[in-house]
């Protein structure tokens, strides 16, 4: 018998497994995942940005974790030799017509304690001389990192202060009694006080899997990127962020150098045909039929049609998806793009078909699952695993 057991192996579960450990020395503990490494899925695949907190409702969750994360990754890092930088963030105006969406953005940012610094034109050119905007605004606590590697120094926290962790074990089944919860697995049967869920493109499985109906579906969105041909590896020092569409948890096409020297584009957001479907060529027909078949799915994509075609054109054209980016970089051209891993993002719709914007969790009396998680879930997964653990001990 465990007294807590962990499924998922991304950034969330690995630092939920950590925080019971250190909470909690003496409990047996062990987390489990599908595949055969950890980080598998959206750790592995996101931007890499140490978030500030840019974008999100004062109060919020995502606001708190992602400041409270923001200064925890770093410290982590720290300890651990994991290299990041803090090159900061500019967020571009390209022209007038989104100069009132930046004013906005500017009042949110202060309205979340963050330093900020407006720059008009000729002080964006002078700060970034290959991006072109009527106006920025410079947010400095923005950074870069391989959350890989945190997620790997994460495991090794976890492993040497006697956490277990089974990989390649898909649950296939949960049971839910007054005393324990069961998990059946392909690596056989567990049994334990308490489980967190940290399933992230299959929170609304897991969740089903006790015989609830969960009030959400995960809705899969493949985030596609392109690479920087190296001859650009200094094209710019700042992540560069384009004012986003209000009505879209999306951030928009984007510049970031990254950790390891060079520079990505993207990501786009398009509707993957599969759960885990990161290129057009995986498609899963039950996937597909399973998702519109949730009426919450069916009208969320109606009220985006739009955004959604234009990102599906994106998708398919090489020369519009260039066309994003040269808006506030016009010295881009086709032959600079190349391939680059796409991600997969899982986002929570309602049944009222609504984009959940923040953090969304499911408690039964001996469970707690994670449903929604997005970004900037890997810049807080240090305070997302504390909150988590903090409602597992008020149970009592």
């Amino acid at each position: 018998m465990y007294d807590h057991i962990v499924i998922g192996g991304g950034i969330v579960g690995l630092a939920t497994a950590c925080e019971l450990i250190r909470r909690y020395p003496h409990h047996r503990i062990a987390l489990l995942d599908k595949e055969a490494e950890l980080t598998a899925h959206q750790t592995g695949h996101n931007s890499g940005v140490i978030h500030a907190g840019v974008y999100y409702p004062p109060g919020s969750m995502k606001a708190r974790f992602c400041t409270a994360g923001n200064a925890a990754t770093r410290a982590l890092c720290d300890r651990h030799g994991i290299a990041y930088r803090i090159p900061g963030k500019l967020l571009v105006a390209a022209d007038e017509s989104e100069r009132a969406g930046l004013k906005q953005l500017w009042q949110r940012i202060g309205e979340n304690g963050l330093q900020r610094e407006w720059l008009a034109r000729d002080a964006l050119a002078e700060r970034e001389p290959n991006v072109r905007g009527v106006a920025a605004i410079a947010v400095p606590s923005s950074g870069i990192v391989d959350y890989r590697a945190v997620g790997q120094a994460l495991a090794a926290d976890f492993t040497s202060a006697g956490g277990e962790i089974v990989t390649g074990c898909a649950v296939m089944g949960l049971a839910e009694y007054a005393s324990e919860v069961v998990v059946d697995s392909s690596d056989g049967v567990w049994h334990t006080r308490e489980l967190v869920v940290c399933a992230g493109l299959m929170a609304d499985r897991l969740v089903a899997m006790l015989g609830l109906e969960p009030d959400f579906r995960i809705c899969p969105f493949r985030g596609e990127y392109y690479r920087l041909a190296d001859r650009h590896a200094n094209l710019v020092s700042h992540l560069i962020y384009p004012v986003p569409d209000p009505s879209m948890p999306f951030l928009g096409v984007h510049l970031t150098p990254m950790i390891d020297g060079s520079i990505t584009v993207g990501p786009n957001a398009v509707l993957a045909l599969a759960r885990e479907g990161y290129s057009w060529r995986h498609i899963d027909l039950a996937d597909t039929l399973r998702m519109l078949a949730f009426p919450g799915i069916r009208t969320m994509l109606a009220r985006h049609i739009r955004p959604g075609i234009a990102e599906l054109g994106n998708s398919l054209s090489k020369r519009r998806y260039l066309a994003a980016v040269k808006r506030y970089c016009p010295t881009l051209e086709l032959d600079d793009l190349s391939a680059h891993p796409a991600g997969v993002r899982a986002q929570a719709v309602t049944r009222d078909g609504q984009l959940v914007g923040d953090f969304l969790f499911t408690d039964t009396p001996r469970t707690l699952h994670v449903c929604n998680a997005p970004s900037p879930a890997a810049t807080s997964a240090l305070p997302i695993a504390a909150h988590i653990v903090d409602r597992l001990a008020a149970r009592g």
